[in-house]
């Protein structure tokens, strides 16, 4: 029930929290970075799950305030923390992919809520002239990722290396492709993690531009989907968490297709519902669950009753 998932909304926020500060005690480290707790045998990323308990949080947030005083400075610190503390907590994990998401999430619900748009012209200047200290307190490997990014051929065989071959995989496969398991550079093992962040390149390189521009469609209709189902809903907690999802799912393929093609750095972002992982996986299909939820339960008025 819709008013059951909004009644307890802050408190599943609270205990997907207490995972993530979990993770700096029990934490599993692999691939650079401690982002993983083991729940019963079962390796658990909860920066993937906060994203959303981030959604529901801002959605009852806003949901409970009257639209002419949204944009007051004392309404904005409460959603601050719902999404600075997570972002904090994961970048110090370290996980910059995850964290950018995070902050972009928050970011577009704190939009659609209605923020004015002078104050984010505001937070970009101010986040703009904090890079020089950002740069400090991010790894060496991660400063070697953006250096690589900017010219790859300064270290073809190191950092750069996988951006060059995404990019030769991606280029050979010009219009359609070339056929069904038939990637070179994806099953000649030239390409890492081809399976979970780098996807998209195997995907190009089999089925060309036709295929990309497919499943770019697919998206673009699954985040269509997600806008009618939030015109349809009577009340303002049900479309925060459509659109949230929208959002969601829109920053998971613009960052990944983005990181694969070279027009970002290689920051570790899955593409939703292709790459191989399990919590992201999970944290996405939660995500239509509320989706098919706020459809069935569209006409509920008074929510917080």
């Amino acid at each position: 029930d819709i008013k059951f998932i909004f009644k307890y909304s802050y408190l599943l926020f609270f205990l997907c929290l207490i995972l993530l500060f979990s993770v700096e005690i029990i934490g599993i480290f692999g691939k650079g970075a401690e982002r993983w707790i083991r729940i019963f045998g079962i390796s658990v990323q909860p920066s993937e799950i906060i994203k959303v308990a981030i959604i529901l949080v801002l959605a009852k947030y806003f949901h409970n305030l009257r639209f002419d005083t949204i944009g007051k400075i004392y309404h904005i610190i409460i959603p601050a923390f719902f999404i600075l503390v997570p972002f904090v907590l994961v970048l110090l994990q370290p996980d910059l992919g995850t964290a950018i998401s995070i902050f972009l999430l928050g970011v577009m619900i704190l939009f659609i809520a209605g923020i004015r748009i002078w104050k984010f012209v505001l937070g970009v200047i101010i986040s703009l002239s904090s890079f020089p200290f950002l740069w400090g307190l991010i790894k060496p490997y991660q400063q070697k990722r953006f250096l690589s990014f900017l010219n790859p051929e300064l270290d073809p065989l190191g950092q750069g290396y996988q951006l060059i071959q995404s990019k030769i995989a991606l280029g050979s496969g010009g219009l359609a492709g070339k056929g069904f398991l038939e990637g070179t550079q994806s099953y000649l093992e030239y390409i890492p993690e081809k399976q979970t962040d780098f996807i998209f390149t195997l995907i190009g390189e089999e089925f060309g531009f036709i295929g990309t521009m497919f499943l770019l469609f697919l998206f673009g209709l699954l985040i269509t989907i997600c806008f009618y189902i939030s015109i349809k809903s009577y009340h303002i907690f049900g479309r925060i968490i459509c659109l949230g999802v929208a959002c969601n799912i829109f920053i998971y393929v613009i960052l990944n297709m983005a990181m694969v093609t070279g027009l970002l750095p290689v920051v570790g972002i899955p593409l939703p519902l292709i790459s191989y992982g399990g919590t992201a996986m999970l944290s996405v299909m939660v995500s239509f669950g509320l989706l098919l939820n706020v459809c069935i339960y569209y006409n509920v008025k008074k929510i917080n009753q």
